[in-house]
């Protein structure tokens, strides 16, 4: 074997061994570990999301959940789409609450999602675009994940089940701002409850005319 090869060896090692490192990823933290390794929301409902119904289809796909039918034409009414896309968020939290549920918002880390859905309940949030080459932002449901494989489950687009990459998912998702929340029944509490923020729903709730519910939603931590 000449000296070149003989140098070119453990160089070629180094670049492998990184390769590999490369492939294994950030190491998972200790609470995203000690999750189920898979778990999906099969009865979450689906609406293709067409023009304009990212939103109303990912809204009415929770409201059904909830026991409340309607379709994503309904929910894009209530929006007044595409008119007022500009305050589209906060059209999706007051129609929200104007049928009596609470949204509660999350923290912008990923195993706060996770664990609400473990839990069971769907997480609405916001990317920056979708995963289609440009094609704009657009609202989804987080209803599962797939822990080994690092990747999450969404209701995205015409996709019912499209699985994306943690690191790719995270890096939307944040881009975006970090936007998630649970829209809930007042009795539904949420994972790992943060009190004040749930008690802040349910004043939002009760300024939005539903009294009952918002009492409701109190009583639930007394």
């Amino acid at each position: 074997m000449s000296a070149l090869n003989r140098m070119r060896r453990p160089v070629l090692a180094a670049c492998c061994a990184l390769l590999l490192a490369g492939c294994a990823g950030e190491p998972l933290s200790p609470t995203l570990r000690a999750m189920p390794q898979r778990v999906e929301l099969s009865g979450v409902p689906f609406f293709a999301q067409n023009a304009y119904q990212g939103a109303p289809a990912a809204l009415a796909a929770l409201l059904n959940q909830q026991g409340d039918e309607v379709s994503p034409g309904m929910i894009e009414k209530a929006l007044k789409l595409p008119q007022q896309e500009a305050a589209l968020r906060e059209g999706l939290v007051t129609t929200a609450r104007q049928h009596g549920l609470l949204v509660y918002p999350l923290e912008a880390r990923l195993e706060d999602l996770l664990e609400q859905v473990v839990a069971g309940n769907p997480v609405l949030l916001y990317l920056e675009d979708s995963f289609n080459l440009g094609d704009a932002g657009r609202y989804a449901l987080l209803v599962g994940y797939e822990r080994d494989n690092r990747k999450v489950l969404l209701r995205l687009g015409h996709e019912r089940r499209a699985l994306v990459s943690f690191s790719s998912f995270e890096s939307r998702w944040q881009a975006a701002g970090g936007w998630a929340v649970l829209v809930l029944a007042p009795n539904q509490l949420p994972a790992s409850l943060d009190r004040a923020r749930w008690l802040k729903a349910a004043d939002e709730l009760a300024e939005a005319g539903q009294d009952n519910a918002a009492k409701m939603a109190r009583l639930q931590v007394e």
